[in-house]
């Protein structure tokens, strides 16, 4: 069975999905509107990828966890309203594990930068064996406060690929290919 990895849908200009730091140079205007949600914690894009020798801001984010039971559960909360969350996939297979790694994430505020430990190897395998979000995810998210951040994906762990990924290796919710 195919491993999913599942990615925002979004504006993406030339033939691949490209990480923050190459979008800077690129594509300034799309740099910009991404780092945007990064105001509240600038200082994260230079937070260190030590697997792939790196920083944040040299990875593109992939998730193993399909997004609709993140956004279900924060629409519970109250927080947001029903969501058609538009996303593409990828088979995990297209990866190459040398140029990618998994992010166990645990959400806590204070933890800056995330410590080595949580950062394990990249397979297909791993990858599928962390698609089902956790109950203390799904629990945080079903339970936000009014003033609390959103942050979907604050303890859902993350794929991380280090330099672009061809726009051509993605699928449409549907499976179509993705147009650039």
């Amino acid at each position: 069975m195919t491993t999913l990895l599942y990615k925002a849908a979004g504006d993406v200009r030339g033939d691949d999905i490209l990480p923050l730091s190459q979008l800077r140079v690129h594509y300034p205007d799309l740099y910009e509107l991404h780092f945007k949600k990064y105001a509240d914690r600038p200082h994260r894009a230079n937070a260190p990828v030590y697997p792939l020798n790196c920083t944040w801001a040299d990875v593109v984010f992939l998730s193993p966890v399909h997004p609709a039971p993140i956004f279900e559960a924060m629409h519970e909360s109250g927080r947001i309203g029903p969501v058609v969350v538009d996303y593409w996939t990828l088979d995990a297979e297209l990866l190459d594990p040398a140029n990618t790694c998994i992010l166990l994430k645990r959400h806590d505020p204070e933890l800056r930068p995330q410590p080595p430990e949580d950062f394990i190897p990249y397979t297909p395998g791993a990858a599928a064996a962390l698609s089902t979000p956790s109950e203390r995810a799904l629990h945080r998210l079903r339970n936000l406060n009014a003033t609390e951040p959103l942050y979907p994906w604050a303890d859902i762990p993350h794929i991380l690929h280090r330099g672009p990924i061809p726009l051509s290796a993605f699928r449409t919710a549907t499976g179509a290919p993705v147009a650039g």
